[in-house]
């Protein structure tokens, strides 16, 4: 709300500026229309041509500066009827700064037309003779000196003012673009630490890989190790159980084509001893013999 009225005051205030410098404006043309004109003897010597051009010129300069800053406040007016009084504004504005700069213009013409005339007045006022036409010539020489001087001060002041106002551009210029330039340079290093992060996090993650698929491949390994362990031991029991098995069929055959005369007691005798010699062994002995 604060911010509406703070806009609202400086619409007023540029208001009031264009109001006062229109006046002026009007003023300082009226006077140009009028310079030169007999009966006026003293406006050479108060304000010259080029000085009211000058003075009418920076008039315009600022009216127009005014209109534009009216633009852009205009937007900013807190309701709608207020928004559409100062777009009227402008308008009237545009078309009045219009009316002026050809009421400048016409008002320069009416100038010469009045300069030629007194030319033609003075001239005919020299060559008439006597006293007064040498006291004329006099006055004329040290007016027209003393015109030339601040005719020459006039411009050499106004070229300094538009070297001046040249520069404040240049400045304004250059302020903006490192603002612009600070601004990028702000975002980039917000990126680079962003990414910066990224390849942080990335860097660990590849880490964290590395590791565990070493890990993987160490767990792979011993898991195949033992593998082909159990492997090894259990074809190496299958073999020597077969091997045995065979061994025991074949001397039971052999035993049994070559002792038929072998009595029923001593073949349970001979089981008893063995296994008595089974008891008799340790356990591991059992176990292996057994695998």
């Amino acid at each position: 709300m604060q911010a509406m009225d703070k806009v609202t005051e400086e619409v007023e205030k540029v208001k009031k500026e264009w109001d006062e410098t229109c006046r002026k404006t009007q003023e300082h043309i009226t006077e140009i229309a009028q310079y030169g004109r007999s009966g006026r003897p003293n406006d050479q010597e108060q304000n010259s041509l080029p000085r009211l051009n000058a003075i009418a010129q920076d008039g315009l300069a600022l009216l127009s500066s005014l209109i534009f800053k009216l633009d852009l406040l205009a937007p900013q007016l807190p309701t709608d009827s207020e928004v559409q009084s100062a777009r009227n504004s402008l308008e009237s504005w545009k078309t009045l700064i219009q009316t002026l700069r050809l009421n400048l213009r016409n008002a320069n013409m009416q100038a010469k037309a009045n300069m030629r005339k007194a030319a033609q007045e003075e001239r005919a006022l020299l060559l008439g003779g006597g006293e007064e036409s040498t006291a004329r010539r006099r006055n004329l020489q040290t007016k027209a000196g003393m015109t030339s001087a601040a005719e020459s001060i006039t411009e050499s002041l106004r070229r300094t003012r538009q070297l001046m106002a040249q520069e404040v551009e240049r400045s304004t210029s250059t302020l903006m673009t490192l603002d612009e330039s600070t601004g990028v340079l702000r975002k980039a290093e917000s990126e680079y630490k962003g990414h910066r992060s990224l390849l942080m996090r990335t860097r660990n993650l590849l880490s964290t890989m590395q590791r565990q698929d070493v890990l993987d491949r160490i767990i792979m390994a011993v898991g195949f190790l033992l593998f082909s362990l159990a492997v090894l031991y259990v074809v190496s029991k299958r073999i020597g159980l077969l091997t045995l098995q065979r061994k025991v069929t074949e001397a039971i055959k052999a035993g049994m084509a070559g002792k038929a005369e072998l009595r029923p007691q001593d073949i349970v005798d001979k089981i008893n001893i063995n296994h008595v010699r089974n008891m008799e062994a340790p356990i591991d002995q059992r176990i292996h013999d057994e695998l």
